[in-house]
């Protein structure tokens, strides 16, 4: 994966050849080591420079560079900071942005936002604005409004960074038990360690692919080499 610079192209992520079929798959590594990109790849936010990358949409293979749009439908994505997602004045409004291809009625919109947000315990804050939530409850909001959408698959990249620790805890738990398929960016270990499979990245490459306990074994190494 290359990234234009004023002298060139920079590789961002080498070569790298992943089947992800596990139901939770945890990512590590460093600041800077290539995971970010690693999993924009997945929805489409980063093409890649060469190769390919393909997503089961549940309707049958989908390619991230032919089939953008319908690739966004079935990966919901999670940004580290719920800032960069929640960009109506109230949460109602905010959720419902989301449903706006596929409940083209405003009144089974707000329906299907508020169905969206109860599923979550967040009802109660439909009407709040986004600005006057707290940090855990902005990203589970925000959370919310990606799950509204029904995606198969989940990429969510350090959702927990920014929470103090009871809602780094809150969040985990509750991606963990999601149905869909997920795909966890994260500095939290213990978390990390409760995937059915983990992918270290150092310096742009998967430098581990396997167990988590053994993976974080790996990253641990790498963290005191460096």
């Amino acid at each position: 994966m290359l990234a234009p610079t004023a002298t060139g192209a920079s590789t961002i992520l080498q070569p790298t050849t992943l089947t992800l079929g596990e139901r939770r798959i945890s990512i590590i590594g460093a600041n800077g080591s290539g995971k970010s990109t690693l999993v924009r790849l997945i929805n489409g936010l980063i093409e890649p420079s060469s190769g390919s990358v393909t997503i089961d949409g549940g309707t049958g293979q989908l390619d991230t560079r032919r089939d953008g749009a319908a690739v966004r439908r079935a990966v919901g994505f999670l940004f580290t900071s719920p800032d960069a997602q929640l960009i109506m004045p109230t949460v109602i409004e905010d959720v419902s942005l989301s449903l706006r291809r596929s409940h083209k009625d405003r009144t089974a919109r707000h329906a299907a936002a508020l169905e969206a947000l109860s599923r979550l315990g967040l009802a109660d804050l439909a009407e709040r604005s986004v600005h006057d939530l707290s940090g855990g409850q902005k990203q589970l909001v925000a959370l919310a409004a990606v799950l509204a959408g029904s995606p198969a698959i989940l990429v969510a990249d350090e959702p927990t960074t920014l929470l103090d620790l009871r809602n780094s805890r809150m969040v985990g738990e509750l991606l963990l038990s999601l149905p869909q398929q997920l795909v966890l960016v994260t500095h939290d270990l213990e978390l990390a360690a409760r995937a059915d499979r983990t992918l270290v990245v150092d310096e742009g490459s998967v430098v581990f692919d396997g167990a988590p306990e053994m993976a974080i074994d790996r990253y641990r190494e790498l963290a005191a080499q460096s």
